[in-house]
């Protein structure tokens, strides 16, 4: 019988429909009716008990198989709506327990249940999986295993904690538990946590076969080979010093600001000292907390928003990109490169061949990375290699539909790239700066077909980044913003449009925050105090390695120009770091920074040769607090004044740009879920303390001062 008559036979009734094959094999095939994967619900579970259950009973039955009738995917996990519309922790907790009752029952069940996976099997749907007797997995990029629940600030609520460190043992279960980390299927195979691999075609056919051979004896799990380090961890004394430093690792790491991590060890440490049925229980208490809490409330906002946000359209459809030029190899370049190749033909140009065999090996190292984790295929990355051009004779970029300008920030280098690009490409192509913060309307000033020159800001690294900021100036053609929106997207980045205005977006909320944490310096505050207070609050860096990261020169650059466009705000660029940048401080690219770095191992230390520049060494204890308020507070100041400046077309927007562009707390939801949670009329009272206190730089906007005034959120 093949995958699509099993398939597309059988009552259908919901989200699952059973179906009896003559050889005693009960195939249970997953097909939510109105959504195009497959969740975790209440529904699918009373599913499940009327009508898999009785299949464990049923003495015509020898075995059953999982199987899923939607395209790359098994399930997706829980449904998150299900679980926002919980208001108390019980409610949350009910979920679990049931889930683990029936998920016990299979697991109990003498006769053997296959999981026959092929596509995402996330969260949940690796819980149900695991669940089950066997595991086939199909051999290919679509399928992947995850117990991604931590990302969204929840725990492994239906057995995650329990079978998956049974299966692969606790040295590598613990960073799949902690991480949320992504296996493809052969990665998974390698670690225990599938059985089998097959093909796609079929996948319900070799699913029953392996069912019905185990009910017959003829198949039992492989017996995975523990390595030394997997037998000691299970004794006591070893498996609790893993724990604990697993546990100091964790709490370096979140800071307090994530509980789920923590929860997550205490399951998996009651399971294994008081048994599943504990470390079940826990699991389903723990769910209660952390799924009315407001960090994984934030947690799935963001989740939400990003999806939400990728699906955007404009009220055309934009001409297809059947070709990308990228105008400059560096670092950036090479990553637009990389982020493209699978989309289509990329030419990237450059006059320097240096330049370009280094573009040439970090897209090689970048496609060998993904060929090791098994996301693309030999022949993908064969294929994309082939689609990457090289050159720099200017005439090879004829016949882009897209050019992506990443040379140095530097308006007359830009203009003059513009001009040269403009007499080779067709008048319908789009021109696309990477900019931070040079105004778009500048840099077209000259264009012959300025309405069709706009700003697409990647974040570095390329690959790794998600935001993309399109920016938007005057006049643009909608046909080339729609055209740059979802080619981003297509690239797999979040794509956020902002208008053409000094400092876009990211970089103008960025600009004071940064400033803010050099006039502290300047006040006498620690290099080291000013990272860790920052870090605490929940940015993955702190101000100063920051600057050191982004280039001492680079920032230098652009606060002059910021300082010259908002001058009549008082905002002045700060001397201390124009100054070390001219004196060829350019941060940790020549290990001459506000940080010194070892070459080798070792953890950098502070530059205190940097204190000249602010007046002396620092010897002032801030408090935390102070720190802290004084640097978000201006980011999420700046933030509202580009709403309200209709930089920003909503606060959606605002708090996307600012997570995944800046590193603003996500557990927070971003400045506006932020001003929302600690109250506008509070927020603004502080701001004008700190405006006696610190100066002008601190004055609330009026649309602030408006929220406050009508008890108004943001998020209403």
């Amino acid at each position: 019988m093949s995958t699509q008559e099993s398939l597309s036979m059988g009552e259908t009734s919901n989200s699952l429909r059973i179906q009896r094959r003559d050889d005693g094999i009960a195939l249970v095939i997953l097909d939510h009716p109105a959504k195009p994967v497959n969740t975790i619900s209440i529904a699918l579970l009373g599913e499940v008990e009327q009508k898999l259950v009785p299949l464990l009973s049923d003495p015509g039955i020898k075995g059953l198989v999982m199987v899923s009738a939607k395209a790359d995917n098994f399930i997706a996990g829980a449904d998150l709506d299900v679980l926002e519309g919980y208001d108390t922790p019980e409610k949350a907790s009910r979920l679990s327990s049931e889930g683990n009752r029936l998920l016990s029952m299979l697991a109990d069940s003498p006769k053997p249940v296959v999981a026959a996976v092929h596509g995402a099997a996330m969260g949940g749907g690796l819980e149900m999986a695991l669940a089950c007797h066997y595991i086939l997995a199909s051999d290919h990029p679509a399928t992947v295993f995850s117990q991604a629940e931590v990302m969204v600030g929840l725990l492994p609520a239906g057995g995650g904690t329990q079978r998956l460190i049974q299966r692969t043992g606790l040295i590598k279960g613990l960073p799949l538990l902690l991480t949320g980390k992504r296996l493809q299927a052969r990665r998974a195979y390698r670690l225990g946590l599938v059985d089998g691999l097959t093909t796609p075609g079929g996948i319900a056919e070799t699913g029953a076969r392996a069912a019905l051979a185990l009910a017959e004896g003829r198949l039992q799990r492989r017996a995975r080979k523990k390595p030394l380090m997997e037998k000691l961890a299970a004794l006591p004394p070893v498996r609790d010093l893993i724990l604990k430093k697993t546990r100091k690792k964790v709490a370096a790491q979140t800071r307090g600001n994530y509980p789920a991590p923590g929860m997550i060890l205490d399951c998996v440490e009651i399971g294994l000292k008081k048994g599943m049925a504990a470390g079940l229980a826990q699991e389903a208490v723990y769910l209660g907390e952390v799924a009315t809490g407001p960090v994984s409330r934030n947690l799935v906002w963001l989740f939400k928003a990003m999806n939400q946000v990728k699906k955007q359209t404009l009220d055309m459809e934009p001409r297809p990109v059947e070709r990308l030029a990228v105008l400059g190899g560096g670092f950036m370049g090479a990553g637009i490169a990389s982020v493209s190749l699978g989309l289509g033909p990329v030419t990237v140009r450059d006059i320097d061949p240096a330049v370009l065999a280094g573009c040439a090996k970090e897209v090689d190292t970048g496609l060998a990375k993904q060929l090791k984790a098994g996301s693309i295929t030999k022949l993908q990355r064969d294929r994309r290699l082939s689609r990457l051009q090289l050159s720099s004779k200017p005439e090879d970029i004829a016949g882009a539909d897209l050019v992506i300008e990443a040379v140095f920030e530097d308006l007359a280098l830009k203009q003059r790239v513009l001009a040269e690009c403009e007499e080779l490409i067709s008048p319908e192509a789009v021109f696309a700066s990477n900019t931070s913060a040079l105004p778009i309307a500048q840099i077209a000033a000259q264009a012959k077909h300025p309405q069709r020159v706009l700003g697409m800001h990647y974040f570095s690294p390329v690959v790794k980044m998600p935001l993309l900021e399109i920016v938007v100036p005057d006049g643009a053609d909608p046909q080339a913003v729609a055209l740059a929106l979802k080619f981003g997207q297509r690239q797999g980045k979040t794509a956020i449009l902002v208008k053409d205005r000094p400092g876009f977006y990211t970089s103008r909320i960025l600009a004071p925050y940064l400033n803010e944490a050099l006039i502290l310096l300047s006040e006498g505050a620690r290099i080291e105090a000013l990272d860790k207070a920052m870090k605490d609050f929940g940015f993955p860096v702190g101000p100063m390695a920051l600057l050191d990261e982004v280039g001492l020169d680079v920032v230098a650059h652009v606060s002059i120009g910021l300082a010259q466009a908002f001058a009549s705000r008082g905002v002045e660029a700060s001397q201390g770091l124009l100054t070390m940048a001219e004196a060829g401080y350019q941060g940790r690219k020549n290990n001459k920074g506000f940080y010194r770095y070892p070459n080798g191992k070792g953890k950098k230390q502070p530059n205190l040769s940097v204190y000249q520049f602010f007046g002396g060494v620092g010897q002032k204890d801030f408090a935390v607090s102070e720190i802290q308020e004084r640097l978000a507070l201006l980011m999420v100041n700046e933030a509202v004044l580009c709403l309200a400046e209709g930089v920003i077309d909503s606060p959606l927007t605002g708090d996307l740009g600012a997570i995944l562009g800046l590193g603003f707390p996500p557990f927070s939801g971003g400045p506006f879920h932020y001003l929302d949670a600690n109250q506008p009329d509070k927020v603004v009272a502080r701001l004008e303390q700190l405006v006696q206190k610190c100066g002008p730089r601190f004055e609330p906007p009026d649309l602030l001062r408006e929220q406050a005034k009508g008890n108004h959120l943001f998020y209403e």
